[in-house]
């Protein structure tokens, strides 16, 4: 367990928007940061950050946090995880507190996967740099491909010796648990006992964004062997090999900074570039690109280009990523290197100069490069001519954003001498088909979100019931130390000055009422104690909470959607806010608030009358009747107070 004051050092520490812009381009506006949400895919960016506040808020699909948070959300890791990256990220060393063995069998299953991962890296590496097999073998593969040592330590390439379970055994003897061994896909269990899955091969790491170690890729070198050529971890809870993409870890401020990714197939393909001058590049590690791949590349540039080597059976199989990248309004453009090339074959016999300006002089966008591609087998054929025009259309049909669509129709009609009304006709006849195979689809039930029962309870019926005691709390949190009134004592020559959190605390407590929502309960309380020892709170205290879904709750209520322009500031020009009608609102909500509340004791009295009249109880039925006579008295005094307004 990490201790409070080191837990504070780490927060103190972490400045939201270097721990985000790690992960998302952010752009300046006003006071705070704006980008695209790593959380869901988006168009527009709706992600903001506010480092006055030290959270982020995203007004597309609602999270909200602060960069222990957010760590947690983007990197899936749990509380304390987060934090152990936070402090790595900032050097600040953390002293742990032993465990109880019930608290050492909670770790989380995640963070044991992944420190065997990093374990199992650094062995590798061991290997490959200091071991006899490894520096026989496996670096001087590496020597005899070009490859330097310092391209080979930037990537953390390693080696897996041949014996069948040297790695194993050193795993176990080092303490890792047999079960996580099996699961990250390290070792094989079968009935002649545990092996080692990668042995006698070199080892490419796979990072997250964060770099922390995922999966790994293995090559063999014995060219007798009938294994496969490349051996991939399998999907674990770590590792989904459709979600990452070799080299993003190396690649993402290159990207970002060139505002462009260069897509390449193989681990060494990466590294060449890398050597070549070239970081901005990713692989998609042997599998044909996926959706979530292509949003990711997506989160640090719009634009994307292929490098396809000149094995043309290659590049019909895998064009389909194309439409892919298109369909995620992306820009794409293709390079093709010359036949019997690769990647990493090619730039290793061109200068840096050369190969970079082969690649900007050879890009050409995915029309051209499909026509010329699919043109080439169709001959003089007019049916085969007209499936090509079919599969370019269907490209073109995918681009989401109707002015690059239009563009690319009117570049199609001139390179396919085609009118431009039938690629119209056909453009739209597919789109309709989309939009309605999508509307009329039923959804698998696998792909159905599951909502946790306590997830349910606390955001449906506290959140839509009792909107109210939301706005208390977010009244509570952004206006606490603020002045509700100022109140002279005459007699003693002084004055008094009564905060929101005072005002609002007095009140509720005054009635002996309380929240339903427990966190709102947890927020409250703290207000309360304040007030009770003549204290404040800190105005940033529950977004630093040690309590992860407090501090959520916290940035959510604090963000704010709307902000007052520049030019109204600039020009003192006087508009009406929320602050300056404060001491309307917080009346307003104090008085919803309580009505919310008789309303919940009259549902209770009228079901306690309906028991009474079964039961015949007189007494009790005439008690009942004034309990709710008087509730509803209340009821209307409070609606009056509000301006007649109906109280549901």
């Amino acid at each position: 367990m990490i201790d409070h004051s080191t837990v504070d050092r780490i927060i103190d520490a972490a400045d939201i928007v270097e721990v985000v812009q790690d992960f998302v381009p952010l752009k300046k506006r006003g006071v705070n940061y704006l980008g695209l949400c790593p959380f869901h895919n988006e168009k527009t960016p709706s992600f903001t950050v506010s480092p006055s506040k030290g959270i982020f808020k995203c007004f597309g699909c609602g999270k909200a946090g602060n960069s222990v948070n957010f760590i947690m959300e983007h990197e899936r890791l749990t509380y304390p995880e987060a934090l152990r990256f936070l402090a790595s990220k900032y050097h600040i060393d953390i002293v742990e507190k032993e465990m109880t063995p019930e608290e050492g069998a909670k770790q989380n299953e995640r963070e044991s996967m992944m420190v065997l991962s990093s374990f199992a890296s650094r062995y590798f590496q061991e290997n490959l740099f200091q071991g006899e097999e490894g520096m026989a073998v496996g670096l001087s593969y590496f020597k005899e491909r070009g490859f330097r040592q310092d391209t080979l330590k930037k990537f953390e390439i390693g080696y897996c010796t041949d014996k069948r379970d040297a790695f194993t055994q050193a795993a176990l003897k080092a303490g890792y648990d047999k079960e996580y061994l099996v699961k990250t896909g390290l070792s094989i269990d079968n009935e002649n006992g545990l092996f080692d899955r990668f042995r006698g091969r070199v080892m490419f790491p796979i990072h997250s964004l964060s770099g922390q170690i995922l999966g790994f890729g293995g090559r063999v070198l014995k060219k007798e062997t009938k294994t496969a050529k490349y051996l991939n971890s399998p999907e674990s809870e770590i590792y989904h090999k459709s979600r990452i993409l070799y080299g993003i870890y190396q690649a993402r401020k290159a990207i970002s900074q060139f505002e462009k990714c260069y897509l390449v197939e193989g681990y060494t393909d990466v590294m060449s570039l890398h050597e070549a001058g070239i970081e901005n590049v990713v692989a998609s590690s042997g599998t044909s690109l996926t959706q979530e791949q292509v949003r990711l590349i997506k989160r640090f540039t719009p634009n994307i280009t292929i490098l396809y080597d000149g094995d043309a059976a290659g590049i019909k199989a895998s064009i389909r990523g194309i439409d892919i990248i298109l369909e995620e309004g992306l820009n794409v453009k293709i390079v093709l290197l010359p036949e019997g090339e690769d990647p990493d074959s090619f730039s290793k016999k061109r200068s840096n100069e050369d190969f970079t300006s082969y690649l900007k002089s050879n890009e050409v966008d995915f029309i051209k490069f499909k026509t010329n591609l699919l043109l080439k087998d169709s001959g003089n054929d007019p049916h085969e001519k007209a499936n090509v025009i079919k599969e370019i259309v269907r490209s073109i049909a995918v681009i989401p954003e109707t002015i690059p669509r239009t563009i690319y129709i009117k570049e199609c009609c001139l390179l396919l001498d085609i009118p431009e009304d039938i690629l119209y006709t056909e453009v739209n006849k597919l789109r309709k088909q989309k939009v309605f195979l999508e509307r009329n689809k039923y959804p698998d039930p696998k792909d159905l979100p599951v909502i946790p029962p306590e997830v349910k309870k606390e955001f449906v019926a506290h959140e839509d019931t009792l909107p109210s005691e939301r706005e208390i709390i977010r009244l509570l949190l952004k206006y606490s130390a603020k002045e509700y009134q100022r109140i002279t004592h005459k007699e003693e020559g002084s004055e008094e000055s009564i905060s929101v959190a005072d005002h609002i605390v007095t009140e509720i407590v005054s009635d002996e009422l309380n929240f339903e929502n427990p966190d709102y309960r947890r927020i409250f309380d703290e207000f309360r104690f304040a007030h009770e020892q003549g204290s404040i709170v800190e105005e940033l205290f529950f977004v630093r909470h040690g309590d992860p879904g407090i501090s959520r709750i916290s940035a959510d209520l604090l963000s704010d959607s709307e902000s007052l322009s520049r030019i109204w500031v600039t020009k003192q020009t006087y508009v009406e806010t929320e602050e300056t009608k404060l001491l309307h609102i917080v009346d307003d909500v104090i008085l919803k608030f309580k009505a919310d509340k008789i309303n919940d004791k009259i549902k209770e009295v009228m079901e306690e009358l309906k028991a009474a009249v079964n039961a015949g109880d007189q007494e009790k039925i005439v008690l009942l009747q004034r309990k709710d006579h008087e509730l509803k008295q209340v009821k209307k005094i409070i609606s009056k107070k509000l301006g007649d307004r109906i109280l549901l």
